[in-house]
Formats: C-alpha cells, sequence, structure tokens
C-alpha cells in the first residue's frame, strides 16, 4: 500500500499518512518480534495507518477537484488554485546544495551508510526562497516555507558511503498550487488620506451645481436628496481611489502572495496537472480505503473476534 509518486515537504517530516510508508514499519517491528501473536496486532495497526491515509488522500482529491483554477489578477483573496510557469525572481539564483541545479524549489538529504548496513541521516535541508507563478494575465510570488510538494524531479545517487537524495522543483516548470492568495498593495493612501481627498472632490463638484445636479439629481426635481448625496459620495471615492491607483501606476495591482494557509488548510505546490495529480489522489484513497476493510477484517479472524 505504498504510495510511490515524490512528496517533499518543507516542515521535514514527509506525509507519512501519503506515503503508507508506516506499514513496512509496523511489518519490520513485527517481523523482529518473530510471534505469531503479533501479526493480529499489526495487521490491524496497518488497518488503522490505511484509514488515516485514506482521509488524507481523498481530502487533497477533494480540494483538487473542487476549487476552480483563478487567474493570478483576478483571483480572490483566500483560499486559492492556480496553474502557471515557475520562475526565478529577477536577478535571484537558486541552486540545489547536493547537485547545485538550478530550481525554484528543493529539498535534499544525505544519508551515511553504517556498520549494521543502516542509513543514517547527516544532513538534509529545504529552501524558503520566494519564485514567481506566472501566467497569461499576471505574476504571484510563492512563499514555500510549509508546502507539501509533490514533483517529478527526484534523483538518488550514491558515493561512496554516502547516499544522497533531491527533489526539484526546476524553473520553466509548470507549477499547479493551492494555498492562501493574499495581495499586498504598496504605498496605499490611509483612510485619513482617502477621506480628504474625497471632501476636496465633493467640494469641487458643488461649486459646479448644474453638473452636479447633471449627474446625481436623479429624480430631476433641482435639488440633492440624502440619498443622491450618498450615492455621489460613493462615487467620489471610486475616483478617488482610481485617481491613487493612477498615481501609483504598476505598484497599483500590488505584490501578490500564495503562502501556507493559516487555518491548517493543505498547502500545495506541484508540477504535475492538476487532473492527473487528482485523479492519482483519488486512486489511492480508494487503495488505502480497500486496505483498511481487508487488514481490518484479517486481523480480526486471527484475533478470533466474532
Amino acid at each position: 500500500m505504498a504510495f510511490s509518486f515524490n512528496v517533499a515537504s518543507n516542515s521535514g517530516r514527509g506525509p507519512l499518512l501519503l506515503t503508507g510508508g508506516l506499514h513496512f514499519i509496523i511489518l519490520a517491528i513485527a517481523g523482529q518480534l518473530d510471534t505469531p501473536e503479533a501479526w493480529p496486532w499489526a495487521l490491524l495497526a496497518m488497518s488503522v495507518v490505511s484509514f488515516f491515509a485514506w482521509l488524507g488522500n481523498y481530502r487533497r482529491y477533494r480540494q483538487i477537484h473542487d476549487l476552480p483554477t483563478s487567474k493570478v489578477t483576478s483571483a480572490a483573496q483566500g483560499y486559492v488554485e492556480l496553474l502557471g510557469i515557475g520562475r526565478l525572481i529577477g536577478g535571484s539564483t537558486l541552486t540545489c546544495p547536493v547537485s547545485y541545479r538550478p530550481c525554484c524549489w528543493y529539498r535534499y538529504t544525505v544519508e551515511e551508510e553504517q556498520q549494521d548496513d543502516k542509513w543514517k541521516t547527516v544532513d538534509e535541508g529545504s529552501s524558503v526562497a520566494h519564485f514567481f507563478l506566472v501566467d497569461d494575465s499576471g505574476a504571484c510570488v510563492v512563499s514555500p516555507d510549509g508546502a507539501e510538494v509533490i514533483t517529478r524531479h527526484h534523483k538518488s545517487w550514491r558515493e561512496g558511503n554516502m547516499r544522497y537524495n533531491e527533489w526539484l522543483l526546476a524553473p520553466e516548470d509548470t507549477v499547479y498550487a493551492i494555498g492562501e492568495f493574499v495581495t499586498h498593495t504598496a504605498n496605499a493612501p490611509s483612510v485619513s488620506e482617502e477621506r480628504e481627498d474625497v471632501s476636496h472632490l465633493i467640494a469641487e463638484w458643488k461649486n459646479d451645481r448644474q453638473n452636479m445636479l447633471k449627474r446625481f439629481d436623479l429624480d430631476e426635481n433641482g435639488m440633492i436628496s440624502q440619498k443622491e448625496w450618498e450615492l455621489a459620495r460613493l462615487q467620489a471615492i471610486r475616483e478617488v481611489r482610481r485617481q491613487h491607483q493612477q498615481r501609483m501606476g504598476l505598484q497599483s495591482e500590488g505584490v501578490h502572495l500564495l503562502r501556507k494557509p493559516s487555518d491548517g488548510r493543505l498547502f500545495l505546490l506541484s508540477n504535475e496537472m492538476p487532473d492527473t495529480l487528482g485523479r492519482r489522489y483519488l486512486w489511492w484513497s480508494w487503495a488505502h480505503l480497500t486496505g483498511f476493510i481487508g487488514l481490518g477484517a484479517w486481523s480480526l479472524i486471527l484475533l478470533g473476534v466474532k
């Protein structure tokens, strides 16, 4: 029941519930105990692991399947799905420390072979440097800290008694991302500055009474009612904000950032297409559900539960 595609995590823990790697640990423990009484409990433990692996995989499938893909410049603030190209931020460089290959993101492990033929991790790390996700509407800065990363670029090799593993998101890779989307606007005016500009604009309108009536005297009675004054105020706010944006030029759009959600929801980065990724999560959710039922039933039979 092992999950076969390459998953890495900036947290350094790795998604054990998705990989099913705990199954092998449980089997190894049962094998070392070398007693028939251990196997029913091992099967029961594996069934429990499969249950949580099913939940984890199915949850990810639903999030990939249900979220619509947004464009960077029109994405709503909050939890979104983006699809674009990964690129380094202008002037920056990033290379993986073990292979020195250029990348937008990396994770690596260095292991040393011990005398008992086991491997000990002596070094590991992952990048948290920002990079761009670019689509045909604009660019979003990605902060990969805390992301669950699924990538096709995995390399493993040995040099003497050392073993190296690396996972990369390469420049110009397709990047599929789910996370929290926020936009920070540089040099935005304060509330008091905006209120003052609105007051000045309304004062200008009052000085041109004929144009004021033409624009806002909706019932054409020669007077501006309270409701019409409120409409004029809202229009003044819109015009002042548009003027501020024009003065800020390209900064009017602000800086878009994708980051780990503060509410604990999935933060996923991958260089695979969402349809392929979603189908894989769905397949493994069913595989783990089958394992949960089958292993659980087998363990109960061996334990003699009726």
